[in-house]
């Protein structure tokens, strides 16, 4: 048994409010079916940062493992393990929900979910309503329709393209190992632990396919989901979920593990994406609401005044000012025919105009780029 601690010397785990949190299936299955050893563990460390005021989202796998422990059924061809994954859905979300007095919420998501710009608005909508709600959602890859990614393994890059979806700080992945090492530990006695990586290179990546891993993801896709983490602005810790003393010390902010680093801005990225995107349609707004942009604030219905185009919700859109100035881009929350509808009211009357209310804003301020020359410096000094 390798001492993870003895390996990986403490190092302090970034500053973080709110967090992505991957548990894979190896720490989740023990004869074939679900088992709590190392869960228990890992439920302790979300209740303590809850405690501590802070976010977490889980992203599990699990399910093929659970559905398996029900009927006891042997198949693992990719269509016995889409049913399989199927009726263990219930059961998994049944596992966790037994450690927390807080409520889980279970959210299927596939890849497509989130390349698609319509589809990854309405999951990040629900995750961040979930976490305002006091409740844990649960992320799991919806392997009854994810052919691809079930064979894959995947569950290590949906985690980092959530961490992306709701602007965590942090990803954290268990492993079955101590971390990143330079070889397989169990297999090379002069593998050596890596503790801090800046860049994921090729290089790296090839040592990470030897290195391996129990999982089915092995150690490599977890070093690629940390490197798209990082490009996003987002650090990875990689731990060992099976030592209870390693997951205690993520309660404290120490990690016996490897840290992949951030490199890229959470912010520039996604505003460089709108900064180029085609726009589906035209938001008029008044000088308020100029003024208010400016100093970037959301864009409120009560300052638009006019709404040209057809556009659907997650569409982008120009804003423009009265005298014809392009002022920014965005995400519009509402489609064409909702946004004339609201356009000129209050936030407060949304839902009793439309039945239903998204967001307060036509467009959040997360999901905006401004386009004149002040907001290009500032976001220059701020990248």
């Amino acid at each position: 048994m390798i001492d993870v601690r003895a390996d990986f010397a403490p190092q302090p785990l970034p500053n973080w409010k709110r967090a992505v949190l991957k548990v894979g299936s190896s720490l989740l299955a023990g004869s074939g079916e679900l088992d709590p050893v190392h869960a228990q563990g890992l439920a302790s460390f979300i209740t303590s940062a809850r405690a501590q005021g802070r976010e977490v989202v889980l992203v599990s796998s699990g399910a093929v493992a659970a559905g398996r422990g029900r009927i006891g059924a042997a198949g693992n061809g990719i269509v016995q393990r889409q049913a399989l994954a199927a009726l263990g859905q219930a059961s998994l979300m049944g596992f966790w929900q037994a450690f927390f007095d807080m409520p889980v919420a279970q959210v299927l998501l596939t890849h497509d979910d989130l390349r698609n710009r319509r589809r990854y608005l309405n999951a990040r909508t629900a995750l961040k309503e979930l976490l305002r709600l006091g409740a844990l959602p649960i992320v799991n890859e919806n392997d009854t329709v994810a052919v691809d990614e079930l064979k894959l393994g995947d569950n290590d890059n949906l985690a980092a393209a959530v961490a992306s979806l709701i602007e965590a700080d942090l990803l954290l992945i268990a492993t079955d190992i101590g971390g990143l090492y330079s070889g397989h530990p169990q297999h090379d006695p002069d593998a050596r632990p890596i503790e801090r990586v800046d860049t994921v290179t090729p290089a790296l990546l090839a040592i990470a396919g030897i290195a391996g891993g129990l999982g089915t993801g092995g150690m490599r896709t977890k070093l690629e989901a940390a490197s798209k983490a990082a490009t996003a602005g987002i650090a990875t810790a990689l731990f060992c979920g099976r030592d209870a003393a390693v997951v205690m010390a993520l309660g404290e902010g120490v990690l016996h593990g490897t840290l992949v680093a951030a490199h890229g801005n959470r912010i520039s990225a996604r505003k460089q994406w709108l900064r180029h995107a085609p726009a589906s349609g035209v938001l008029q707004v008044d000088a308020g609401a100029r003024t208010a942009l400016l100093r970037g604030a959301s864009l409120l219905p009560g300052g638009v005044h006019a709404v040209t185009g057809d556009f659907r919700r997650g569409d982008v859109v120009d804003v423009h000012s009265f005298d014809g100035e392009l002022l920014a881009r965005g995400q519009a929350q509402y489609n064409a025919s909702e946004s004339l509808r609201i356009a000129g009211r209050h936030s407060r009357d949304i839902e009793t105009v439309l039945g239903f209310r998204y967001d307060e804003a036509m467009i959040h301020r997360d999901d905006l780029v401004l386009l004149n020359s002040a907001e290009q410096l500032s976001s220059e000094k701020t990248a």
